[in-house]
């Protein structure tokens, strides 16, 4: 029977069969699109004040806030599992934290300190240091606040570049910020190269959504507490939208980003990719807490294995456009690859 005017017939087989080349394994290696690696990974790592001290975090299993003294020995195996780089968090005390977060830029502050004690220890290992307030602040919102709880802008942004002058005068490889004030990308870099630090590379948080995946790392930290019933909708992005991030992102990349950053990762793979297809600009993502916490709790249950759906999730982010993952599955990653 003639196949001419059969909807959708396919001719073509079966001289094209797409089931060939998955046959062997051999075959699906060489026509394999994305690769995953080591070169792929960055750790968020918590560190918190105090000596020889390591605490858990219940909301993300497997997660701990370190000591400076424990965390170098941390980072020391972060390095050897050839990991680039560390995203380093501050958890701090309530005594730490005020209305005008000034403890965000001392130059002996918990961050300052540990770039500083991780340079020295670690010196080829990548650090990335967040640029925001909220663990700082009292109300646990990224910016400082008027009388009526509101983020303001310009007066949150000249606090951010004392901030993050003060991670690169420490030793800082990447500042992050994460905070999504209007301009600020401008100021810092304006800031840095005034200041020389004209190597110090600026990862912008572009594509930040307000986002429900966040609730793990807020306890991470302790900004969750502090903020409360609040919210922030004012400046972080409407997660209905796809648009106004590229905007975003082009606007980060004028003032003077280095890297740009899509976060939660795979509730955006679609951001991602769009971004990378309209700037081919270095881009990252984060895997954030919520992400692991779902992954993690659905395996220790039993409901899915490990290991494939993290190696599934992290190469999605990399079919996607990613260059580098944020995510605190980096060292089971990096071990996991190296059996491979």
């Amino acid at each position: 029977m003639s196949t001419q005017n059969m909807p959708y017939s396919n001719i073509n087989f079966p001289s094209t069969r797409m089931r060939r080349m998955r046959f062997d394994d051999f075959s699906r290696r060489l026509m394999r699109e994305n690769q995953l690696s080591t070169d792929d990974l960055i750790y968020p790592m918590f560190v918190t004040e105090g000596l020889n001290g390591r605490e858990p975090i219940s909301s993300m299993p497997g997660i701990e806030r370190y000591t400076l003294d424990l965390m170098l020995a941390e980072a020391r195996e972060v390095y050897e599992l050839g990991i680039p780089a560390i995203a380093l968090f501050p958890v701090v005390g309530t005594d730490k934290k005020s209305d005008d977060a000034a403890e965000a830029y001392n130059p002996d502050g918990l961050i300052q300190r540990s770039v500083r004690a991780l340079k020295q220890a670690v010196p080829q290992l990548g650090i990335i240091t967040d640029v925001a307030l909220d663990p700082f602040t009292i109300h646990g919102q990224d910016g400082l606040t008027n009388d009526q709880g509101y983020v303001i802008n310009d007066e949150t942004n000249e606090v951010l570049v004392r901030q993050a002058l003060s991670h690169a005068e420490a030793g800082a490889n990447i500042v992050a910020p994460s905070d999504m004030m209007d301009g600020r990308i401008g100021a810092i870099r304006q800031a840095l190269e005034a200041k020389g630090h004209i190597n110090t590379r600026i990862l912008a948080y572009s594509a930040k959504y307000a986002s429900s995946f966040y609730g793990p790392f807020r306890d991470a930290v302790g900004s969750s507490g502090n903020l409360g019933g609040g919210n922030k909708y004012s400046y972080q992005m409407d997660p209905a939208n796809s648009d106004e991030a590229l905007r975003e992102i082009q606007l980060d990349l004028q003032e003077g980003a280095d890297i740009v950053m899509i976060k939660p990762g795979m509730p955006y793979l679609d951001i991602i990719r769009r971004v990378k297809d309209s700037y081919g600009v270095p881009t990252f993502a984060y895997q954030v807490s919520g992400e692991y916490a779902m992954i993690k709790a659905a395996a220790m249950n039993g409901w899915l294995d490990e290991k494939p759906v993290v190696l599934e999730s992290l190469l999605a982010f990399k079919r996607a456009g990613s260059d580098a993952i944020l995510t605190y599955f980096a060292k089971s990653v990096a071990k996991w690859l190296a059996q491979a």
